[in-house]
């Protein structure tokens, strides 16, 4: 513990941000950071706690060394930080940006003053590395001669294949899109995420030996079969991305589509430097939903220069109520898109216990507005986009399907142990545990590659 008193002697000082009515003229990350001897005083705010919850099931999935690397912050040691993060954490570079920081909730400073800046810190230990020559390609020194082909490149896919590759296992990652990363690429906003920090990463673990194969599906260019017989272990982390239903019959009508699908056309375009194929542009834009998805439409739609934009929340609004620790507070919170939308349009977009009653349609079958219902009243809202932000169902069958497995009552696969009906075939991330944080997807494909390095092995040191 660097400053036994640092928690009462120094306030919570949260990263710079640029003002919601500027931010949203472009899609750049929207943070800027502290000086050094800030974020050293913030480091100096953990308590190192006996019990540390901030590490616990309740704050980080990954279980990261968080009081260790706050010392080293505090100490001004910060390549001993690095190393403390790493040994927990595959790519800090990405909680540290889309993580809601459930250890922050679960901080124990948090019971009597603001919780440290873990999400923050992480931050900064780990683009300290980057910037200073620290996260240099390691390759493995010994190769086992074992393969494994891991289906699908998201933070799941890419945790299980950089641990692997570690053991010295060589593998190749598929994927289906024509840039790995998953929805780390194309999912998330790059305003949240850029993507050169995508990059970069994709690319040290090339110079350490993963191959990835880009623009190839499962089921339609590579077999099931063939993969299993190319490979000692295959391991599938193709995501949940299996919409769920609005309860509306929709079909034929444009203009209506996956919150998701229109994410990732947004991400596309803007890498390929190409129009958008579904532009908000001068649109009535109506999101139904209130997560992270919900909310990264909003924020996009109005980069886009939506005419408008209004959020359809079906549950009533939360009640103020006194927070329950370690878990964070169910009260309403403003995030970074409603944010964006109070600023360029005077309010809050979000309309609760409102549900989509009905579809209004012109006579070629293109959407002009939604009958909003709130209790008992209906209300007609004009609408030509409408983003189904409603949650996910489970993965896709397909995959399932061409590797012969069956999927569970959610429309997952794998079990405990991360292995499927097929001894060869492993599970992980989404695909396993149903759609989550990006914290959850890493810490499932590090567990992954553990059980799948005892089945190659007999025995792992992971």
């Amino acid at each position: 513990m660097g400053k036994t008193t640092g928690f009462l002697d120094y306030a919570r000082v949260e990263r710079p941000t640029r003002p919601a009515s500027e931010r949203v003229d472009g899609f750049a990350e929207f943070h800027g950071e502290l000086s050094p001897e800030q974020r050293r005083e913030q480091g100096g705010r953990c308590m190192n706690c006996g019990v540390p919850f901030c590490q616990s099931d309740y704050g980080c999935p990954l279980h990261n060394l968080i009081p260790e690397w706050n010392d080293e912050i505090f100490g001004r040691n910060m390549p001993h930080a690095l190393s403390r993060l790493l040994k927990t954490n595959s790519f800090p570079e990405f909680t540290a940006r889309v993580c809601p920081a459930p250890c922050e909730n679960a901080c124990v400073c948090s019971l009597d003053v603001d919780a440290v800046t873990v999400r923050d810190n992480e931050l900064s230990v780990i683009e300290y590395g980057w910037a200073n020559g620290l996260m240099t390609p390691k390759p493995p020194a010994v190769r086992s001669g074992k393969r494994v082909a891991v289906v699908g490149s998201g933070p799941a896919g890419l945790a299980a294949a950089d641990r692997l590759n570690q053991r010295g296992h060589s593998v190749t990652v598929y994927e289906r899109d024509d840039r790995p990363g998953g929805l780390l690429i194309y999912g998330i906003p790059g305003m949240k995420l850029d993507k050169e920090v995508v990059r970069r990463r994709i690319e040290k673990m090339e110079a350490e030996g993963v191959a990835f194969q880009c623009g190839t599906e499962i089921g339609r260019d590579i077999s099931g079969e063939q993969l299993k017989a190319e490979y000692d272990a295959v391991i599938l982390c193709c995501g949940a991305r299996q919409p769920r239903p609005l309860g509306l019959e929709h079909g034929g009508v444009s203009g209506v589509l996956p919150a998701l699908d229109y994410l990732i056309a947004s991400g596309k375009a803007m890498l390929d430097g190409e129009p958008c194929p579904v532009d908000a542009r001068g649109r009535h834009v109506v999101v139904v939903g209130n997560g992270d998805t919900a909310t990264d439409c909003v924020a996009t739609a109005l980069r886009q220069g939506a005419a408008s934009v209004t959020q359809l929340v079906r549950k009533p609004k939360p009640a103020a109520t006194k927070r329950v620790w370690p878990y964070a507070s169910a009260a309403e919170k403003v995030e970074y898109g409603q944010e964006e939308a109070i600023a360029r349009f005077g309010g809050d977009p979000r309309r609760y216990g409102t549900t989509v009653a009905e579809l209004l349609t012109d006579e070629g079958g293109a959407l002009r507005g939604v009958v909003a219902k709130t209790g008992d009243k209906a209300e007609e809202l004009p609408a030509d986009l409408l983003l189904l932000a409603t949650g996910f169902s489970g993965t896709d069958p397909n995959t399932a399907e061409t590797f012969g497995l069956q999927l569970s009552e959610r429309g997952l696969l794998g079990g405990a142990d991360y292995q499927t009906e097929d001894d060869k075939v492993f599970a992980c991330g989404d695909m396993r545990r149903g759609a989550s944080l990006v914290v959850w997807a890493i810490a499932e494909g590090r567990g992954c590659a553990r059980a799948v390095d005892e089945f190659l092995e007999g025995y792992s040191n992971l």
